[in-house]
């Protein structure tokens, strides 16, 4: 009588269950992952969102610096997590994002607020970041400037490069087009480079005026009757002194509108607890709704 040849049953009931704990540990148990993106001709490396946390320790504080576009974002979100977990503080100003950076390197807080992608320098000192929300950026004028019309993006492209310098030339009354720019350390700044003029540099003739500090207000206000500047959607978008410039027939709020860009909270890897509470919160249903609503 031949013997039956092969591994006993046992053998084959350990194999599956061995790799059914190795699928469970893989969809739910690993750490978060990164993922590879390009932005603006970047790539750049956004982690996985934390887990909503369930509590928080009283006491928590976070510390957040970085982009003047994400002021109110910012303030939506923390006024959401102190609400959500009481006890705890949020701590956010806006420096314009490279300072926002600096001073995650430094230690003197624990988030940095980012209109712009990582470097890869700065992926190599340890910092990742998180996309917390898609933001345009808009063309703007003062309300009191007599042009109405639409630009084309090559039409802007040139305007601040310098190469087209009154507005009639792009339909307008004749007068010459004060561009009013954000500072080199804007994220802002650095990402409408990227969107708008495609890498090339602005432009530096006359006309051209570049803003010592990086914020919106002071930028709307210099604007008068003839300038032209840019800024985050989220912060024109109410604003009764300014008007929005239409791009290629599309307006800020829809989808294929072309200066779009993600905005990012950027943390220095291992994230301590409040760090991983807060960007938990942040890109939780919970927190997209303070985000886009205020609380």
């Amino acid at each position: 009588m031949s013997q039956r040849s092969g591994p006993p049953p046992i053998v084959f009931i350990l194999l599956f269950l061995g790799l059914l704990g190795g699928g469970y540990w893989w969809f739910f148990m690993r750490k978060p992952a990164s993922t590879p993106t390009s932005v603006g001709g970047n790539t750049i490396t956004t982690t996985v969102a934390f887990p909503l946390p369930t509590t928080v320790a009283s006491g928590t504080t976070v510390k957040i610096d970085g982009s003047t576009s994400m002021v109110t974002i910012n303030q939506n979100l923390k006024n959401g997590f102190e609400k959500q977990f009481p006890g705890t503080t949020v701590e956010a100003i806006g420096n314009g994002t490279d300072r926002g950076i600096q001073d995650l390197l430094a230690g003197r807080v624990d988030i940095a607020a980012a209109s712009r992608p990582l470097t890869a320098q700065e992926q190599g000192q340890g910092l990742k970041a998180v996309t917390v929300t898609q933001d345009a950026i808009a063309i703007i004028v003062g309300k009191a400037n007599p042009f109405n019309q639409g630009l084309t993006s090559s039409q802007i492209a040139d305007i601040f490069q310098g190469k087209i310098n009154n507005w009639s030339a792009v339909g307008g009354s004749p007068a010459t087009i004060r561009v009013i720019n954000r500072p080199v350390i804007s994220g802002t700044h650095q990402t409408f480079k990227e969107l708008v003029l495609k890498g090339a540099n602005f432009g530096t003739t006359p006309n051209i005026t570049t803003l010592q500090r990086d914020a919106t207000t002071p930028l709307i206000q210099a604007l008068g009757i003839d300038g032209i500047g840019y800024a985050t959607f989220a912060q024109v978008a109410n604003q009764q002194t300014v008007r929005v410039v239409v791009v290629d027939g599309l307006t800020p709020d829809t989808s294929s509108y072309p200066y779009q860009r993600p905005l990012y909270y950027v943390y220095k890897d291992p994230a301590n607890v409040g760090v991983q509470a807060f960007l938990g919160y942040a890109t939780s249903p919970p927190g997209q709704q303070a985000l886009a609503l205020g609380n």
